[in-house]
């Protein structure tokens, strides 16, 4: 019998005996165990076995030299002339400097690059494309820039130039299911990896998405894909789960997914979520086309950050920082008090 641990994360005053996520504001007492054949149960944190009590608080590493005791903000940069909600914006390498360093004054701590879009009904773009579109930017804001930045890419022959150019991270949206040799060129790097869920690829992912458990169901790929990064040399203080929201999931999905997201550090490693701008959003709370999703993409971000995320992948790097900045200061006010 396979349990899974959920701990129930609150925010704010904490009790002396609560535990934490790593170093974190967020706290809990208690653990929801999940069980695919068996109604959940909710039990005091210090029942459960020790090594899942481990997984859950034991501090994170550093990623790409940023400190994760608190979320922290990826500024999307797509260089591509065809993403669902940028596409074209940033495709020309003064406009994409531009925008890395303005995400940056606005709050990212790291700038996420991809040269191929993986909104629904995306087709393949071919390595060389993808290589022109993402290399010359990384070097340009690399000569000009520290901020760590990352390659949002499933291919080793585009991460490789990348990460000669400066790259500091992969994040690869097929967990190294569509490129099996990027595991072994990240291990030989030596950089951290982010590991998402998609069920299919870009181009029909969307079309019949079904789950027997989507939670469950997405923790079992990862620990999966964990155990194929690990045994290709990757530690795991250098990975980052994703669970792929809007990746072979209907709303409903996406919303278990969150509804679930603590269930993830059970697995040790940071997560990353990326919601921001996406279609269910429009779909639950109104507007008609990607640019009026920002309100509903903070907020969702804001749930995360209560539920430990670490990585908060976003278009709308300003207004996010802004609610973080404000939650933090109402929710763990000490460094305000006077």
């Amino acid at each position: 019998m396979t349990h899974y641990y959920r701990p129930l994360l609150r925010f704010g005053d904490r009790p002396k005996a609560a535990l934490t996520i790593g170093a974190q504001a967020c706290w809990f007492d208690q653990v929801e165990v999940l069980d695919r054949n068996a109604a959940p149960q909710i039990v005091p944190a210090t029942d459960i076995p020790p090594e899942a009590l481990d997984r859950l608080t034991r501090p994170r590493a550093p990623i790409a030299g940023c400190d994760l005791s608190r979320p922290l903000i990826m500024g999307i940069l797509n260089v591509t002339p065809d993403s669902f909600s940028d596409g074209g914006q940033f495709d020309r390498l003064d406009a994409a400097v531009e925008h890395a360093a303005q995400m940056q004054a606005d709050g990212a701590d790291l700038i996420d690059i991809g040269g191929e879009s993986t909104r629904p009904g995306a087709a393949p773009v071919p390595v060389e494309d993808e290589i022109a579109r993402t290399a010359p930017v990384i070097a340009a804001i690399r000569a000009q820039n520290p901020v760590p930045i990352s390659i949002d890419t499933r291919k080793g022959a585009v991460a490789a130039p990348a990460i000669e150019n400066g790259a500091d991270l992969i994040n690869d949206v097929a967990a190294f299911t569509f490129d099996p040799g990027l595991a072994a060129l990240t291990a030989q790097s030596g950089l951290p990896v982010c590991l998402m869920h998609a069920q299919g690829d870009p181009e029909t992912m969307q079309d019949n998405p079904q789950y027997a458990d989507v939670v469950l169901d997405v923790y079992d790929f990862l620990a999966e894909r964990i155990a194929v990064a690990e045994a290709a040399g990757i530690a795991r203080d250098k990975i980052i789960v994703d669970p792929g929201i809007g990746f072979g999931k209907t709303i409903a999905h996406n919303l278990a997914l969150l509804r679930g997201i603590a269930v993830f550090h059970a697995l040790g490693c940071p997560i990353l979520l990326g919601a921001s701008r996406k279609r269910f959003i429009g779909t639950i709370g109104g507007g008609t086309d990607a640019t009026d999703r920002v309100s509903g993409s903070v907020a969702v971000a804001l749930h995360a950050a209560r539920q430990g995320v670490q990585f908060l992948r976003v278009h709308d790097t300003f207004a996010t920082k802004q609610a973080l900045d404000l939650e933090w200061a109402i929710g763990a006010a000490e460094q305000y008090d006077t």
